[in-house]
């Protein structure tokens, strides 16, 4: 059986009556008038074939007297669920190459890829997410999917708000490879900030992957690394998925410093979040009306903010296209958090809020300053693509402000392009790629701030970014959001000057 060249692109096994398996390039193929399942027999195509993706196949292996199949069917466009072939072996050909074991383990190695076999997880299910279906979604939805994969489970419902933090600060991480919260973005950020809190901080962040099943509101983790906010989507996505390095931010405020993995944000993206909570029976509708009521009031949010620049807007498609596209300077990203792994959290190239100014920055008044928002991942929920330029591993957060007075209606056209990505290139919104911020609000004493989604207390902040210090499952390595629009037509001129 070869293993290198064109000869690996097809493996086949002769099973009885004639049947044959065959794992082709991106496909297995069963051939025969009739293929087997466990809910009866179906028919094949006009040329005697049925096809499973090789991403579809969950296992593979000899039981008994018959080849099983397991493999994640679409059944309708919301959800995958799990479905198997059971395959009468030819006993008389097991003298043949391959046998039907080895096949089994060749079938496991080419669907799976370079994703892990039969990863070891510690999910953690929060019943209080989004509409607060999160445990039947993990049941009927999910947990069958990590069933087929032989994936080895430990499962916590969760039962309150700081739970998830406390149990992965205590986590044993020789005992996992991944952790999964079923939930929306607050757990993922309770997630990343128990694994900053422990001793071995960097060790715990560099080991541990940390995945997402979407059962929130908002679901932005889930559909920037697999491009989904449907629960069986990412679920397959985590079973065949890659593990990839993901920027962290510091964020220091008064004597505290925490973990951001997602985005932070003053002003209307802000108020129009946070400050409508007492209107959650609206469902999402409430964060639409927050910001739509506060674009046409013209509401100004006055701080000061200085920045370490690292790319402005003429030049950020050009970054994107070099650090989306090349390997390398992921695996660069990678290499970098790799090193000094035993100990906590990085020291602050910058220092805190508390420190002065850091040299060579300038604090620049924002007086008329409607949005300041800071992303570490493009999509902020399905669909709105607020940071089309993100990338998970450049070392650079994105950094979007703009001003409250511009005219209603071209900002409420602003803010509405985030869904065909065309958000970007609004003349109104500046975009800059930093790797770190301070801010300071000024005459509001009680305004909104917001971390990853959760508020914090309104007072000035300092944000550094971390280049690969944590891991995430990914579907393919990268985020999977389409980038600025045209980015992949930027012009030689363009980069000679970038």
């Amino acid at each position: 059986m070869s293993t290198n060249g064109a000869a690996e692109l097809q493996l086949t096994l002769q099973l009885a009556s004639g049947r044959t398996l065959t794992v082709e390039d991106a496909d297995l193929v069963l051939r025969d008038t009739i293929a087997i399942n466990e809910k009866g027999s179906r028919r094949a195509d006009r040329n005697g074939r049925q096809t499973i993706p090789l991403y579809n196949v969950l296992w593979a292996e000899v039981v008994e007297s018959n080849l099983t199949i397991e493999y994640a069917r679409l059944s309708d466009k919301s959800r995958f669920q799990v479905e198997k072939w059971t395959l009468p072996i030819n006993s008389t050909d097991e003298q043949l190459e391959p046998s039907s074991e080895a096949f089994a383990a060749a079938l496991r190695s080419r669907a799976y890829g370079k994703a892990q076999q039969q990863r070891r997880a510690y999910v953690l299910v929060n019943p209080n997410a989004g509409p607060g279906n999160g445990v039947k979604r993990w049941e009927t939805e999910v947990k069958p999917l990590f069933d087929a994969a032989r994936m080895e489970m430990d499962v916590v419902f969760l039962k309150r708000g700081g739970e998830a933090l406390e149990l992965v600060e205590r986590m044993a991480i020789d005992k996992y490879d991944t952790v999964i919260p079923c939930s929306g973005d607050g757990t993922p950020h309770e997630v990343f900030n128990g694994l900053a809190q422990r001793p071995d901080a960097k060790l715990a962040l560099s080991r541990i992957a940390v995945g997402h099943i979407p059962c929130g509101s908002g679901n932005a983790m889930s559909c920037n690394l697999y491009g989904s906010h449907k629960p069986s989507y990412a679920a397959l996505a985590i079973v065949k998925g890659v593990v990839t390095p993901l920027d962290l931010v510091s964020i220091t405020q008064g004597d505290t410093r925490i973990i951001s993995f997602l985005s932070q944000s003053l002003g209307i993206i802000a108020e129009g979040d946070l400050g409508t909570e007492h209107l959650r029976w609206m469902g999402s509708a409430r964060f639409d009306y927050g910001v739509i009521s506060r674009v046409f009031r013209k509401k100004v949010y006055p701080c000061d903010i200085a920045v370490q620049l690292e790319v402005e807007k003429p030049n950020v498609k050009e970054h994107y296209k070099r650090h989306a596209s090349v390997p390398s300077l992921r695996q660069s990203a990678t290499e970098q958090a790799d090193a000094d792994e035993d100990s906590g959290l990085p020291k602050l190239k910058y220092g805190t809020i508390k420190d002065d100014l850091p040299a060579g920055w300038k604090l620049v008044p924002y007086d008329k300053v409607g949005t300041v928002y800071c992303g570490n991942m493009a999509y902020m929920a399905p669909d709105v693509l607020f940071f089309p330029a993100a990338v998970a591993a450049d070392g650079c957060m994105d950094l979007i402000t703009m001003n409250g007075d511009i005219p209603a209606l071209k900002a409420l056209q602003a803010f509405l392009s985030v869904g065909s990505n065309k958000f970007f290139d609004s003349p109104y919104v500046h975009y800059q790629k930093i790797s770190a911020y301070r801010i300071i609000p000024r005459n509001q004493q009680d305004g909104y701030i917001s971390i990853d989604g959760e508020k914090v207390p309104f007072q000035p902040f300092q944000a550094e970014v971390h280049q690969g210090l944590g891991r995430v499952i990914s579907k393919r390595g990268i985020f999977e959001a389409e980038g600025p629009a045209n980015w992949d037509k930027v012009t030689i001129s363009e980069r000679l000057h970038a």
